[in-house]
């Protein structure tokens, strides 16, 4: 299989640690996407996002600085039982946090639909909520 890296760089009006707490946050995020999501804050620990189309586990956790985590998508083109390994790097800014978004291995027939999806079901979700 052939696969891909996402890099997004994106830039909240929050502090690290505010936008750390805001992507383990079940409540919140769940109200964002408009489907359930469950997250645990803990190395190990188990995720679902979007109701089950995400799926995955904490790999390392540095807090209010970064995130690594595993994802599988369950979509057409995705292998069964097959991880992303996901970066989320909180890097404080003048204006705010930017946020250094990594994904490897992206299955190729995948890639585009990834790649717009966590701009569109992620990044401005969150930043509508972060601009309330």
């Amino acid at each position: 299989m052939k696969t891909k890296t996402i890099r997004q760089t994106v830039t909240f009006a929050t502090t690290p640690a505010k936008l750390y707490a805001l992507l383990f946050d079940s409540k919140k995020l769940t109200r964002m996407h408009g489907a359930p999501t469950v997250m645990t804050r803990r190395a190990k620990g188990k995720f679902t996002v979007f109701g089950g189309y995400c799926v995955g586990y904490n790999i390392s956790l540095i807090e209010n600085q970064k995130i690594e985590q595993a994802w599988h998508f369950n979509e057409a083109g995705w292998p069964d039982d097959y991880f992303s390994i996901c970066s989320f790097n909180l890097v404080p800014a003048s204006n705010g946090t930017k946020l250094v978004f990594i994904q490897k291995g992206v299955p190729e027939t995948t890639y585009e639909d990834i790649k717009a999806g966590w701009k569109t079901y992620y990044w401005e979700p969150i930043r509508q909520y972060l601009e309330r």
